[in-house]
């Protein structure tokens, strides 16, 4: 049996990771989620990262959810009808956890069968079982579950569409928390202002508190934030979805849940009953697209190479400089015809620099920081290189590097020595 310790190993691969591995967390640097997210931040996409990850997020909280209802001992049929009954006519993920099946009959499908007052409702003594639902009329049922939903714990004030931060929701989402608590004068502003400044530390999925339970109402902020973030037209982190996956409207508010007396319960609570399984096709289409653009080029930047484009075009104007003072140096040498001709062999520190900056360019990878186990996450900013196989892909094409340089920085040297001078 697997220990703790060795299951929190990283995994040892002859291969590149894929991106299922790097969204699991099981790689190591340069090719982790942290790089993987300032890659797409440099290419301005990191949109699509952050939502297929608060979606993540919003997943595990209804996993929390249905395995606190298993814990608690009370089956989703009694806690969520509305929910049960969704799961078993489309499906839903969490089937695993809840034990619900696609197609399979429900108990209300053999209750009508049954007598009203079956012997299976009471105990020995003629008692009632201690099941609160058993007898009670469906009205009754659903008046009894709205008493026991967990109140939103933020009512709302006024018609500005906000979802409430529950002390869980706040551990998830500290951000979110600081910004609401900001002036709302300059919201706009405050937005981009936020966009711009996203990092990576605030998109990590942090561990679920589990001091508190989680109610359907957290199930509902959280999916109302994800629409208002990404989804809803115009949203400041809007990702491109195709006109079959995209979410116009949200029916919902965390805030102001119906009563069951409400004229719209019955289309509130179908709309809730679609909440944990909401945004799951969008996650994999995102998934996807990330699979097939993004991520190949993550991977050229950062298993065959070792440096930001910034650093990459510095270098290149630093090679085109020494390139032109080499030159500069060695026609001079030519036509002066300086003696004695060895003094022309100095040539070879200009061009040796101008060339492996220039070679450098070429390849996005400096051999002097592969040699020293690092690697370019943001310009002139370095990471340890610690990932076995890409160290090893790394090394490779720092050698590579080393020796071409090398060739060409001979070549140049050689052929402005041996030609004659000539004074003019």
């Amino acid at each position: 049996m697997a220990t703790p310790a060795s299951r929190n190993q990283p995994i040892v691969r002859n291969r590149l990771p894929s991106l299922a591995e790097v969204l699991r967390r099981s790689t190591r640097p340069p090719v982790d989620l942290y790089c993987f997210y300032l890659f797409l931040q440099r290419e301005g996409s990191e949109d699509t990262l952050d939502f297929w990850l608060d979606v993540q997020q919003h997943e595990n909280l209804c996993r929390a959810y249905f395995k606190d209802l298993r814990k608690s001992g009370i089956a989703v049929r009694d806690d969520w009808p509305q929910y049960e009954r969704y799961a078993r006519t489309r499906g839903s993920i969490y089937g695993p956890i809840t034990g619900i099946k696609r197609g399979e009959p429900s108990d209300d499908d053999f209750e009508r069968y049954q007598q009203p007052s079956s012997p299976a409702s009471t105990g020995e003594d003629g008692e009632k079982s201690h099941s609160p639902y058993l007898g009670a009329t469906d009205d009754e049922k659903d008046a009894a579950r709205y008493q026991m939903r967990t109140p939103s714990p933020n009512p709302a004030a006024g018609a500005t569409p906000t979802y409430p931060l529950s002390p869980t929701l706040r551990a998830l989402y500290p951000d979110d928390d600081r910004s609401s608590a900001e002036d709302e004068g300059d919201g706009s502003v405050r937005r981009r202002k936020h966009k711009r400044h996203s990092t990576v530390q605030s998109r990590v999925q942090p561990i679920i508190a589990r001091n508190s339970a989680i109610s359907r109402t957290d199930l509902i902020a959280s999916a109302e934030r994800i629409y208002s973030r990404y989804l809803m037209p115009g949203a400041d982190k809007e990702v491109y979805l195709p006109p079959q996956l995209r979410i116009t409207s949200f029916p919902l508010s965390s805030s102001t849940l119906p009563a069951v007396t409400h004229p719209d319960y019955d289309q509130q609570a179908a709309a809730q009953a679609r909440i944990p399984d909401m945004f799951h096709a969008q996650k994999e289409y995102v998934y996807r697209a990330m699979e097939v653009d993004s991520f190949p080029r993550f991977l050229r930047a950062k298993a065959f190479g070792n440096l930001t484009p910034i650093s990459a075009l510095v270098r290149l104007a630093i090679g085109l400089v020494a390139l032109w003072a080499g030159l500069a140096t060695a026609f001079a040498f030519i036509f002066l015809d300086a003696k004695p001709k060895v003094r022309r062999l100095w040539i070879i520190l200009p061009f040796t620099f101008a060339i492996v900056n220039l070679v450098v360019h070429s390849y996005d990878l400096d051999p002097l920081l592969v040699f020293m186990g690092l690697s370019e996450t943001t310009p002139f900013r370095t990471i340890s290189i610690r990932e076995p196989y890409v160290r090893k892909l790394l090394f490779g094409r720092a050698l590579w590097v080393t020796f071409l340089s090398a060739v060409i920085v001979a070549v140049l040297t050689v052929i402005f020595w041996a030609v004659p001078g000539h004074r003019l």
